[in-house]
């Protein structure tokens, strides 16, 4: 074949390859601009759909797209005709968790290549289509959730590749039809209003994949009685004799007869009637970060309570809900004050961060009225949170991963000879991200709001390497107010905050000038020595070696190495000092913190105007740094 033959070949199949693309594109398009919805998806017709939209992904020549996911968006209405149908690459559709209404969307046939289909929690009414069959290589259907009445398609039987059929919670009727399907590993049909038997090929599935309906009961099967001509022997038929070898007469036999059928009546009565309580209860979400599904129904609903669904913010892009979020895999992060953190890898490999609260002692309206406090907050230097969850025993809020990890870890992990050290240009920006984010969250509800746990481990570094923190508006929602005296956490509280729950604006004041500390001495906030007897406090063991004017064994010895950083270490540790009086009323307020440190050293951040004058509360607080006498140690190590 000739060169230039070749060439038109491939430019011919790259053209239709990028014909395909656009219509998919526009397919896209289309249904964005026909649905109603209360989140912003970023579709644009100038970005390319492959890379940048989403809920999108893409086969891997990134000519077609082959998976559509778009939970929990706050869609409305139906699905507009002839949008996602000309979609004819698609094999995974989920919509689940939005409020899609009208029929079975019947033009979503036309795409043969579906494998997954994922319209659970919406509000979908009228019968079931006749014609799955269409979908030869379906696996998972999942229409749970809503409002479908009418009979359960007997052409679903035709799907011969389906793996996981979940029909629970509609208002389908009349009887099951015998779903002889080899690869069905997972079926749910509760809570509907089917009756007759069940079919003998389902009965391999367990009771709860029926409960909730009007099924006859399934009697065992008596064996015929015997031809009253033939004797039955007591040899052949011990349980028909008496003790002493007399037959049993026959009102004897008929009264055994009778007995046992009301015994076996009676417990098919209780069976029921547990069942049908069951139904009434509903479910409830289990709850546990698990490390991979354990049944081939990945992402098909469970009783999950469609009450209590992922809260998410508005702006936000992720593309998941909450079965995702628990079946995801999960990484501990780290144990706090107020929970556990968990890296969680979703299925399209995003990630994001989940704290799991603990010990909550505040009703659903109150709870939901701080996360949206919180969810309100805009700030480079405040850890954005993404998406919230309540219910009865789980509480869980979403944030972004940040992946460079928290303060706490960078600047107390590893410590040796193989150990990255914490240069001092990043420690000043975590010491002034870290501050312009207090006081942002200080200016909220109307300059009252409270962060209440300011600490290391609440504060990451996000992509330009800033302080930005995390787990703000917590200490509010607590059952359990009291520190541990020896916590890390407790080497962060103000001496006037005894109550978590009374946190104030003052004292976040403190907790930071702690950090301030940590970030110069490189030591925890609060040391055991001693053998466990004596508790040692960063705060008191800097102001007692300020006292005796031994400044310079105050600040970290990976900071020594840095040349001409002595009047910027003194400064800092001027404001440090100054955070962490004891008086709540003589600290500065956190808009004057962030300004003595901008005059510390010029942050070029694009939007922060320069601040002139120094802070007149500070001159003369602070001695010069001195060596300290030979053959002193320091008390906290």
């Amino acid at each position: 074949m000739k060169p230039k033959l070749i060439f038109l070949l491939f430019s011919a199949i790259f053209l239709l390859a990028n014909a395909d693309l656009a219509e998919d594109k526009r397919a896209l398009l289309d249904f964005l601009s026909r649905i109603h919805k209360s989140r912003d998806l970023n579709w644009r017709n100038d970005t390319s759909v492959c890379s940048n939209w989403t809920g999108i992904t893409c086969n891997q020549e990134n000519s077609r797209v082959i998976a559509l996911r778009l939970p929990a968006i706050g869609i409305n209405g139906q699905i507009p005709f002839n949008t996602l149908s000309r979609l004819s690459a698609l094999q995974i559709l989920s919509l689940r968790s939005n409020g899609f209404t009208g029929p079975f969307p019947s033009d979503l046939f036309n795409i043969t290549t579906l494998t997954g289909l994922h319209l659970q929690f919406n509000t979908f009414s009228g019968d079931l289509p006749s014609h799955f069959s269409t979908w030869k290589n379906l696996t998972i259907l999942d229409l749970s959730y809503n409002e479908f009445n009418g009979e359960v398609p007997t052409s679903i039987s035709n799907l011969t590749h389906l793996a996981a059929l979940n029909l629970s919670n509609n208002s389908l009727t009349g009887e099951i039809p015998d779903l002889a399907l080899p690869s069905l590993q997972f079926l749910n049909l509760s809570n509907n209003h089917l009756n007759g038997t069940i079919p003998t090929s389902l009965l391999k599935f367990p009771n709860s994949s029926f409960s909730g309906n009007d099924f006859m009961p399934i009697l065992p099967v008596m064996p015929p009685p015997l031809p009253p001509n033939i004797p039955s022997s007591p040899s052949a038929s011990p349980f028909l004799a008496t003790k002493s070898g007399r037959k049993l007469t026959e009102s004897e036999i008929l009264g055994i007869a009778v007995g046992g059928f009301a015994i076996i009546f009676l417990a098919l009565a209780i069976l029921m009637v547990m069942l049908w309580s069951g139904k009434r209860r509903g479910g409830a979400v289990s709850g546990k970060l698990s490390k991979g599904d354990r049944s081939p129904e990945k992402a098909v609903s469970g009783n999950q309570d469609e009450n209590n669904r992922l809260v998410f913010f508005e702006g936000c892009n992720f593309a998941f809900d909450l079965e995702d979020l628990l079946r995801a895999s999960a990484e501990v992060l780290g144990k706090g004050t107020f929970g556990t953190a968990y890296k969680a890898v979703l299925e399209d490999a995003a990630m994001v961060v989940v704290k799991r609260l603990k010990e909550v002692g505040v009703g659903k309206k109150e709870f939901e009225q701080q996360m949206e406090v919180v969810g309100r907050i805009k700030h480079e230097n405040v850890l954005e949170l993404r998406a919230y969850y309540y219910s009865k025993d789980e509480k869980l809020m979403v944030y972004d991963y940040y992946s460079q990890g928290s303060v706490s870890s960078l600047l107390h992990g590893q410590r040796g000879e193989d150990r990255t050290p914490l240069d001092w240009d990043t420690r000043l920006k975590i010491a002034i991200g870290t501050a312009r984010g207090i006081a942002c969250i200080h200016t909220e509800n109307s300059g009252k709001f409270v962060h209440g746990n300011i600490k290391s481990s609440n504060v990451f570094l996000n992509p330009q390497s800033f302080g930005c923190v995390s787990d703000l508006g917590l200490s509010s929602l607590s059952t359990n107010p009291i520190i541990p005296r020896v916590s890390r956490t407790a080497g962060y509280r103000a001496p006037e905050v005894v109550d978590v729950r009374r946190s104030t604006q003052a004292s976040d004041v403190y907790s930071f000038g702690v950090l301030v500390l940590e970030l110069l001495t490189g030591k925890s906030p609060i040391q055991i020595t001693g053998g466990g007897d004596e508790v040692v406090h960063l705060v008191r063991w800097v102001q007692s070696v300020v006292r005796e004017e031994w400044t310079a064994e105050v600040f970290d010895v990976e900071l020594m190495r840095y040349p001409n950083i002595e009047e910027e270490l003194v400064e800092m540790l001027q404001i440090g000092m100054a955070c962490v009086v004891r008086m709540p009323e003589q600290r500065p307020k956190m808009a004057e913190v962030v300004r003595m440190i901008e005059d510390v050293k010029r942050f070029d951040t694009g939007n922060r105007p320069s601040t002139e004058g120094r802070s007149p509360e500070l001159s003369g607080l602070m001695p010069q740094p001195a060596q300290r006498s030979a053959g002193t140690s320091s008390p906290i190590q």
